[in-house]
């Protein structure tokens, strides 16, 4: 299954990686693909939401 969130906060390819490895640490997620220009996170994979939003906030972002 495939879900897309909005990330606030990036401002660099940086800020992307840093989402993109914070994401695919978690369980279940079998891919994260973030776009910058967009501001988008594309899981593939299931997510516990609570524990997506600790996990991009401790990298110092907004899921929204």
């Amino acid at each position: 299954m495939m879900k897309i969130y909005h990330v606030e906060g990036m401002t660099c390819q940086h800020c992307v990686h840093a989402v993109k490895e914070a994401v695919e640490a978690l369980p279940d997620v079998q891919e994260a693909n973030v776009d910058l220009k967009t501001g988008t996170l594309k899981i593939t994979g299931s997510v516990n939401e609570n524990e997506l939003k600790k996990a991009i906030e401790e990298e110092g972002y907004t899921l929204s």
